[in-house]
């Protein structure tokens, strides 16, 4: 039967994980309910932050930058798009979550 090496080593590396997220879990233990609020308004907060980015660059860029060829344009647009399209998904997260805590509060 063979031996298998000591496991130990695996526990340094994976040190950094386990306390970086030992925080966030002992404060939703903690706050509960009311944890997800604060998170979903944090995470849609981050959106809206994302879109507003996304917008002054694409400003920045026709304003600077002044008339641009058509594919360049089209280029700008589709990543001011997708920048908008994840922001969204990330509002959308983030008010489900509120919602969650807030139906949580309202039944404990």
């Amino acid at each position: 039967m063979r031996t298998r090496g000591s496991e130990s080593l695996i526990v340094l590396p994976l040190l950094p994980v386990f306390l970086i997220g030992l925080f966030p879990m002992l404060l939703f233990s903690l706050l509960g309910p009311a944890g997800l609020v604060i998170l979903g308004i944090l995470i849609a907060c981050a959106g809206l932050t994302d879109i507003l980015d996304a917008s002054g660059a694409f400003s920045e860029q026709i304003i600077v930058h002044g008339y641009a060829r058509g594919s360049e344009r089209a280029g700008q647009r589709t990543a001011l798009r997708s920048e908008i399209r994840f922001a969204s998904t990330m509002i959308a997260s983030g008010a489900a979550l509120a919602v969650a805590g807030m139906v949580g509060l309202f039944i404990s």
